[in-house]
């Protein structure tokens, strides 16, 4: 691969021990060099209030640039009553408004979910689905990665197991031919 991708990455967790944090932290060091990964930070996020759509906010101009200068985007999240976190949500709608000017409008995304339950956070990443497609994003749908009993996939050290570190690879071969297709 030639051309430069990049890529805007946000965590769905504002914990600074994040477990999404540290699978996304794996991801990001297996990309290739000609991947350019930035986090879109987003606990400075003002709740999103439509009355806003005629201000300039200036945490909302800046998330709203990154993910138009990126040609994808990675959501890594957890799931907070079976649903996405409410910060994710609301980046979600920072970026579809003001109306007709939506950021995720043919941005190709996907989404990786990790939580200590069973379920491995799938509702999170179901509604983040249900979500980018209504705005019209471009989904990866395969492969699905929603990782159950999360800690288990972590060493002692906090570093990603081994087993975890082959699924999570094949994720990123596969999310970085996607980001970089272009006839997708």
């Amino acid at each position: 691969m030639s051309a430069s991708i990049n890529i805007a990455l946000i965590i769905g967790s504002l914990r600074k021990e994040s477990i999404n944090r540290k699978f996304a932290e794996y991801m990001v060091s297996q990309m290739p060099e000609s991947v350019t990964i930035k986090e879109v930070y987003i606990a400075d996020l003002p709740l999103y209030n439509q009355d806003y759509d005629d201000t300039t906010i200036d945490s909302y101009e800046r998330v709203r640039q990154q993910l138009k200068g990126a040609d994808a985007v990675l959501i890594v999240t957890p799931e907070h009553n079976r649903t996405m976190p409410a910060a994710l949500k609301n980046v979600v709608d920072i970026g579809s408004r003001p109306y007709k000017e939506s950021v995720w409008t043919h941005k190709k995304v996907a989404v990786v979910t990790a939580s200590p339950g069973s379920f491995g956070g799938i509702n999170s990443g179901l509604d983040m689905r249900k979500s980018m497609q209504m705005l019209s994003a471009q989904m990866m749908i395969d492969p699905e990665i929603h990782l159950s009993r999360a800690i288990d996939s972590l060493n002692d050290d906090g570093s990603v197991s081994p087993r975890t570190q082959k699924f999570l690879q094949r994720f990123v071969t596969d999310f970085v031919d996607f980001a970089g297709n272009t006839s997708a």
